[in-house]
């Protein structure tokens, strides 16, 4: 039973007839290989999405009529590829780190470059050196567009004395504050400011055959810059060195790694929790791999979660109610409306966490207080009694079992036993305690 508990945390929650005989353990490492498994159908790479964008700007189209498909092909296939999932914690570990790099489709110039975002910043580097992923996440197009990186201008570079034009900081804030070192590092407004100088250039050449990143020297700030006491030289390789001083500072490694524990196992990570993660970091040059290892190694990693363990997220509670109920993207033709790629794009939605759409930089809140208001749990019983009703030749009980197995308190089988329906029964299973947390 303790095979469906690690499925539940580590992973997108336990799927019926799934028997493992490998050790959790060796299972949840055996999914971080070097290599992503995961093919994706359907899609093309970020330079088709900065297409459409300037397709619609250079033609006035409203309503992203370009875009708009690209996005729905992303979601489509990477909804898929979340249901399917034969490496959950991989796929686990690919959502977190966007989170922790997020960029959002509320802002209209990413909408159809997220999904290529995920794709080619974060997947590539799940299991290689943080400061790999530190570089490919802000050399993509969609963070450079997202935090308006494309229009900051080194005030004393030509184009800047030409344009009258100076400094966007929300890169480099973003960067210090919620990306690498943390407040903890105690760097000043000076060193933010100094950092958007080191990364004026950075941006987007949309008038390139096939757009992408740019370096554009008329546009960077000249001269040494200083960054935490560090002296970084003019040009790109200044902001290349900037990173990989970032991305390799023990504040950085002490903040990831207070953030994976506090995504996986709870609210309020200890120092003991932590000090395993950060050392793994620190003595590996930032491998994520050996920094995801030391986080299953955690003690109670594996501890049941009925009335201790994280409680989900909208975007978990849904996935874990399908993959209880055994649905599959193959199930239904993509045009139908239970079919459950679109049932999980909806429900996202309709429960407060719609997919690549954080409010703001710093991403969806890991907290329970942020997703246990009494009108949130109301939505997600609302929610489970509509689905509920689709499952119409499902065992109650099997799924109970399958999902929770030894998680599954005596109170929610009496619960469920005396159940009025079959619908009744599912919705009492996925409002319980134990199916809320991980």
């Amino acid at each position: 039973m303790q095979g469906i508990q690690v499925e539940n945390r580590f992973g997108w929650g336990a799927r019926p007839g799934e028997t493992r005989t490998t050790p959790w353990r060796d299972w949840l490492a055996a999914q971080l290989g070097p290599d992503d498994p995961t093919r994706f159908t359907g899609v093309g790479d970020c330079a088709d999405g900065l297409i459409a964008l300037r397709t619609q700007r250079e033609n006035k189209l409203r309503g992203n009529p370009l875009v708009k498909p690209i996005l729905q092909a992303e979601l489509a296939t990477q909804s898929a590829a979340l249901l399917s999932t034969e490496q959950p914690f991989r796929d686990r570990l690919a959502w977190f780190w966007f989170n922790h790099f997020t960029v959002s489709q509320k802002q209209d110039r990413v909408k159809g470059v997220v999904g290529a975002y995920m794709r080619e910043a974060i997947r590539p580097h799940l299991t290689g050196r943080f400061v790999d992923l530190l570089m490919a996440v802000m050399r993509h197009p969609a963070m450079l567009l997202y935090l308006d990186n494309t229009g900051s201008v080194g005030p004393d570079s030509p184009a800047g004395l030409r344009q009258h034009r100076g400094l966007n900081e929300n890169l480099a804030r973003e960067c210090l504050e919620l990306h690498t070192v943390s407040p903890a590092a105690g760097y000043s407004q000076s060193d933010v400011t100094s950092f958007a100088a080191i990364l004026t250039g950075w941006g987007v050449d949309m008038k390139a055959e096939r757009p992408g990143f740019h370096f554009a020297p008329r546009a960077h700030q000249p001269g040494e810059k200083m960054l935490l006491g560090q002296r970084f030289p003019q040009g790109e390789e200044g902001g290349l060195a900037a990173l990989d001083f970032l991305g390799t500072h023990p504040a950085t490694y002490r903040h990831i790694a207070t953030q994976m524990v506090r995504h996986f196992l709870t609210d309020m990570p200890s120092a003991t929790q932590i000090a395993p993660v950060f050392d793994a970091l620190n003595q590996t040059q930032g491998s994520l791999r050996a920094a995801s290892l030391a986080l299953i190694d955690l003690p109670g990693a594996a501890a049941p979660g009925a009335t201790m363990g994280k409680l989900r997220s909208p975007m978990e509670f849904v996935m874990a109610v399908l993959r209880a109920s055994g649905a599959t993207p193959e199930a239904m033709p993509p045009d139908t409306p239970h079919n459950p790629t679109r049932i999980l794009v909806s429900g996202c939605a309709a429960l407060g966490q719609p997919l690549w759409t954080a409010p703001m930089p710093n991403g969806w809140s890991d907290a329970a207080a942020e997703w246990s208001a009494p009108a949130d749990l109301l939505a997600r019983t609302d929610w489970a009694y509509r689905y509920a009703a689709t499952l119409r030749d499902r065992d109650p009980m099997a799924i109970a079992h399958a999902a929770l197995g030894g998680s599954l308190r005596p109170e929610t089988q009496l619960a469920m036993h005396r159940a009025g329906s079959r619908q009744d029964a599912l919705t009492l299973l996925f409002s319980s305690p134990e199916f809320q947390r991980r």
